[in-house]
This record gives C-alpha cells, sequence and structure tokens, in this order.
C-alpha cells in the first residue's frame, strides 16, 4: 500500500507494513512519527503523552493523529486510515466522528458505511457534527433504514432540538420520499429557517402537492435563491412550465440552477424553441449542466446537427465538457454516421483522461457500429475493463448487424462462459445477426431457447427477428404458422418484416392483406398507403393505385420524406427527397448525371421495375438515376 508523502504517524504493528518492522528494527507495540520522502523513511517514537522530538516536537499526539487520518484521505489512502483506527488502542472519539467525516467529504460516500460501522463497534458515538454529515449522504443514496437508526440516535442522545439537526432530518425525509414523516418533523419544529422551509416546498413538490408548496412559499418571510428555484422545479417536473416562468420571472435571486430548471423544464415539454431562446439569454453564467441539458434535449427529438453545432459553440466558450457530455455526442454521431466526429470524440476522451466507464464505453462502441467501424467497436469493446449487459449486447448486434452472425454467436458464447447473464436486449441482437447471416438453424436455437435456458421471455421484437429470418430464408409457411401462434398480437413491425418477405418473393396477395392489416393498426402512417399503392402499381393496378393516393389526402396522411445525410470536413449536408434548397443543388445534379452517363457506358442498366408509377420508360430511367 502507497503511503502518504509528509509527517505522519503509524503503527508498526499493522500487518500492513511488516517490512518496516524488520527494515527498521521499531518496536511493535508503540507509536512513531515517521517521516516519508521518495528515498526513505525516518522514524521518531512518540511518547503517550506527547509528541516526541524533532519535526513533531510541541504537537500534541491527538494532533499529530489527526493530521495523519487527513493525510490518508488526501492521498485517498481510506482503507489505511481504516485499519489504523480499527488497531489502534483507546482512540480518542474524535478521531472516529473526524475520520467519518473526512469519508465524506472526500466523496467516499460508499465507503464511509465501513467507518461509521466501525466506529460503532468500538462503542463511540457521533457528535452533532458528524450527524449533520452523516445524514446528506444517507439521503443520497436512499439509505432509509440508517436514516432512521440516526433519527433514533439524535432523540437519544438529546440532540432533537439542535436545528440544523432537525432540517437534515427534515431533508433527509423529503429526500427518501417519506412525506408523512418530513411533514411531522415540519409542524413540531418550533422554529423554522429557510432552509426547512425550502426542504418542505420541494418534500411537498415531489409528491404532487404543488397548491400547498405553493402556500408554504407564499407565507414565507425571507426567501433565499433555493427558495424560488425549488418552486420553480416543482412546476417544471408537473409540466407546468407556464406557473414555473412566472415565478422565474418574478425572482430577483435568478442564478445558473434557476436558468436551468427553466430550460430542462421547456425541453421536456416539447418546447425547444422557446429552451433554446433562455439558452442563448444565459450569456456567461453557463455552467456544464446547461449545455449538458440542451445537447441531450436535441438528440431527445432528434436534431442530431443541432446537438453536434452547440457542442462546437461549448468548445468555442471554452465550457470542458464530462462523460455524459461525450455520452449524448457519441449518440448524434452514431444516428448521424458522422465517424470523423465520433473518432475526434474518442480522441478528446483520450486527451483529457476521462474515464471509458461501462456507460461511455457503451456510446463509442455502439456509435462504431452505427457508423460501420466494426473494428474499432470491437478495438473499444476489448479495451474495457469491465463490461455490462449493454457493452455485450451493443457488441453482439453490432457484429450481427454486419452480417458477421457467426462472429456474433462466439461474443454471445463468451458472454455466457463469463457468468454474464443475456437480457432480451441480447437476444434481440443476436436474432438480427442470424438473420442477416442466413444462419437459419441457429436462430430457432436461440428463440427456443430464451425461456427454457435463459429464462428470458420472447416479446414481440423477439418474433419479428424470426418473422424477418424465416422471411429472408423464404421459409414463407413456417413464418406464417409462428405469427398464427404468437402469445401477443403481431405490432406493425412483425407485420413489416412479414410484407417485406412478400414483396422479396413476389406474393401479391398475402402482400395486399398484410398492408391493409397496417392500415388498420396505424392509419396515419403514410409509408404503408405508398406500400400498398407500389403493390398495386407492381401489378399495373393504375386505378387502386389513384383511389389510394386519394385515401391519402382525403385523410389528411402524408409520407415522410426520404432523407439522406453526409458529412464533409466536420459539417452536415442533409438531403431531403423533392427539395432544391441545398446551395450546391445545381452542381450536385450535374455530377450526378454525369456518374449516371458513365455508368450507362459501362454497361450498367437502372432497375426500372422499382419505379412505381405510369409514366414511360425514359422518364423511369431518369428517376432511378436521380
Amino acid at each position: 500500500m502507497d503511503l502518504p508523502v509528509g509527517w505522519f504517524v503509524v503503527l508498526p504493528a499493522l500487518s500492513t507494513i511488516p517490512v518496516l518492522v524488520r527494515a527498521y528494527g521499531v518496536s511493535q507495540s508503540d507509536l512513531y512519527l515517521v517521516t516519508v520522502s521518495n528515498s526513505d523513511l525516518e522514524f521518531k517514537r512518540l511518547d503517550t503523552a506527547g509528541a516526541g522530538a524533532g519535526a513533531g516536537a510541541g504537537v500534541s499526539r491527538l494532533s499529530l493523529l489527526t493530521n495523519f487520518l487527513s493525510s490518508c484521505f488526501r492521498s485517498r489512502n481510506h482503507g489505511y486510515a481504516l485499519l489504523f483506527l480499527q488497531n489502534i488502542q483507546n482512540p480518542d472519539p474524535s478521531l472516529w466522528n473526524n475520520a467519518v467525516r473526512a469519508s465524506v467529504e472526500s466523496g467516499l460516500s460508499l465507503d464511509f458505511m465501513g467507518f461509521y460501522k466501525s466506529m460503532l463497534g468500538d462503542n463511540v458515538l457521533p457528535d452533532k457534527a458528524t450527524f449533520s454529515k452523516i445524514l446528506p449522504v444517507c439521503a443520497a443514496l436512499c439509505e432509509i433504514k440508517l436514516g432512521e437508526l440516526v433519527h433514533c440516535q439524535i432523540v437519544k442522545m438529546g440532540f432533537e432540538n439542535y436545528l440544523f439537526l432537525q432540517t437534515g432530518l427534515l431533508d433527509f425525509y423529503a429526500k427518501v420520499e417519506d412525506l408523512s414523516s418530513a411533514r411531522k418533523l415540519f409542524d413540531k419544529m418550533p422554529e423554522r429557517d429557510v432552509v426547512a422551509h425550502n426542504a418542505m416546498i420541494s418534500a411537498l413538490g415531489k409528491n404532487g402537492y404543488i397548491v400547498e408548496a405553493r402556500k408554504l412559499f407564499d407565507g414565507m418571510g425571507d426567501k433565499n435563491s433555493s427558495s424560488w428555484n425549488s418552486m420553480i422545479t416543482c412546476y417544471c417536473k408537473l409540466g407546468d412550465v407556464n406557473s414555473a416562468r412566472m415565478i422565474f420571472d418574478c425572482s430577483p435571486m435568478k442564478n445558473v440552477v434557476s436558468w436551468n430548471a427553466m430550460i430542462d423544464g421547456y425541453c421536456k415539454s416539447d418546447q425547444l424553441t422557446i429552451a433554446r431562446e433562455l439558452f442563448d439569454c444565459m450569456g456567461s453564467i453557463k455552467n456544464t449542466v446547461t449545455w449538458n441539458t440542451m445537447i441531450s434535449a436535441y438528440i431527445q427529438y432528434k436534431e442530431f446537427g443541432r446537438a453536434l453545432s452547440t457542442f462546437r459553440q461549448m468548445q468555442a466558450e471554452h465550457v470542458k465538457p464530462v462523460e455524459v457530455t461525450m455520452v449524448s455526442l457519441l449518440s448524434a454521431c452514431a444516428h448521424l454516421g458522422a465517424l470523423d466526429m465520433g473518432n475526434w470524440i474518442h480522441a478528446y476522451v483520450k486527451r483529457q483522461n476521462l474515464k471509458i466507464d461501462v456507460y461511455l464505453g457503451n456510446a463509442l462502441i455502439d456509435m462504431y457500429c452505427k457508423c460501420g467501424s466494426i473494428e474499432s467497436a470491437l478495438d473499444v469493446f476489448h479495451g474495457l475493463p469491465t463490461k455490462n449487459v449493454f457493452c455485450w449486447s451493443s457488441i453482439i448486434a453490432g457484429l450481427g448487424m454486419y452480417g458477421y452472425g457467426k462472429e456474433a454467436i462466439d461474443v454471445f458464447l463468451k458472454m455466457k462462459d463469463q457468468g454474464m447473464k443475456p437480457d432480451h436486449v441480447t437476444f434481440i441482437g443476436l436474432l438480427c445477426g442470424c438473420s442477416h447471416s442466413g444462419l437459419v438453424s441457429e436462430g430457432r436455437k436461440y428463440f427456443s431457447e430464451m425461456l427454457e435456458v435463459y429464462g428470458v421471455h420472447p416479446g414481440v421484437e423477439h418474433y419479428g427477428c424470426m418473422v424477418d429470418l424465416l422471411g429472408r430464408a423464404g421459409f414463407l409457411e413456417e413464418l406464417l404458422e409462428l405469427i398464427r401462434t404468437m402469445p401477443m398480437a403481431p405490432n406493425a413491425a412483425v407485420w413489416g418484416s412479414l410484407l417485406r418477405a412478400c414483396r422479396t418473393h413476389k406474393d401479391t396477395r398475402v402482400s395486399e392483406q398484410v398492408t391493409q392489416r397496417l392500415l388498420e393498426l396505424d392509419p396515419r402512417d403514410g409509408g404503408n398507403y405508398v406500400f400498398l399503392s407500389n403493390i398495386y402499381a407492381s401489378a399495373n393496378r393504375w386505378n387502386d393505385v389513384e383511389l389510394c393516393r386519394n385515401l391519402m389526402i382525403e385523410r389528411g396522411v402524408h409520407k415522410t420524406p426520404g432523407c439522406s445525410s453526409i458529412e464533409v470536413d466536420n459539417v452536415f449536408h442533409e438531403f431531403m427527397a423533392g427539395d432544391t434548397s441545398h446551395p450546391q443543388f445545381t452542381q450536385i445534379n450535374t455530377f450526378l448525371d454525369e456518374i449516371a452517363k458513365k455508368l450507362k457506358g459501362l454497361g450498367h442498366e437502372p432497375d426500372k421495375a422499382s419505379v412505381f408509377h405510369d409514366i414511360d420508360e425514359e422518364e423511369k430511367e431518369s428517376s432511378v438515376v436521380r
């Protein structure tokens, strides 16, 4: 174990440093003051009443021990600090209390439990300051039983009348959503400060009692920024952004928390335009949360290009992104197929020494897979020190997507060998891999083993994968039987897979029946009308094509136009079907004409069968090449 550099106290009898005992011949029972440098150690024995000679002279033994423990926490040697306290004879109670508080303040919230339990085992009780540190951790970790135990100890030790502990308990019960206990505490408080009011307002708002929260807020004498922010947050969480905006506009104490709460509220209420207006009005007070909120909202609403442009603005304003930002941006790159930007983000993560945990690692794997760089995805996957089920599922899906079905199965078997239990998402990726690689028997096998072997109930998505697998392979009778025996109603994805199979194998009769069923499931989906129209067109039933198109007009249904995008020099160019607004439209079309001529000169014949319009052959050819 590494020891902190500087002056500190060590107990040589600890099993962690027997080499020091042998090398320096120090006593196994006394405390020593030790100087740790990069090259050597120097020991000075401590008397029980004083500090000993040298650098520790004139310093009390308790102060030295306290400083030593502080150095352990500063250097993240909390395990050594706990071992030290467990072995020292008759430690002063303040050492334990300081250690518990230091473990919390060092961000070691999960480790403070070890100190707290050992402290109680040593018959040392917390003091008021320690209780005040423990309560927020109990709330953050949702340790309800421990928080209730702390409440009992506070009462037993006669600390229940201290306002800061009453407020701490109120805040704890509010955050673990025990509104009844929070109300009892609040009602019994002889005096209530602004912190107590804020905690109660937050508790009421979280539980939907917004009228009571507003009444309490309006009745407050002194309000601070947290009071205003609590009400703004309450209204936003209930989706009442108009009331939240009224509080926001009236607040004389707006800060970055206020702005962030309003922006988040507008984003979650589908009002991105207003959210962006507030975002742009903030000026220089934006923090990382502000930027992350806006970027995440764009991604949630599939405005991936705006997410990336917002990130570039974030960089221009010298705001350092964090891991959460990177995860959001990688999602945008994955949807846009922006491999260059994805590579840049990966390189940035490495340069900034950001921790690639399972969440960021999974985002990188997903991005590389969706951008077609399966080798890079595998490199990230194999480089992860720990992998969760999402990482395994992502790489299995990525391999399957590009036709590496057998490799996807190999990864699945390794996942099983390492004791990782697959979930329903894992099997979607595995079955899709079997489908794309034509591995029909393997797909049947894993589908049948889902429940029997792995305890995963097949869902409608898994049946959709099997329909696609059997449809691609031409097993239409087996496919229809599978749909008939499904334990749930087929959804649009299942019918869509069947429809593609029928189209591939030119079964017009079943195609028409399936498309009619799809129209019943989703009469607002313009794509289904177009598909039915195309079926009629392929059979030269032009009157039915006209009827289908007229039905779309009558019902006000529109087909979403096709869209494609390309990244050139970190600039994204998006093209919509029938749109001529791109500034280089003429040059692009001229270039496409040149390519079409060269292809024709090389003997290429366009597939005019895919054009379902009653037009002459020359127009069909033009439609295909364009």
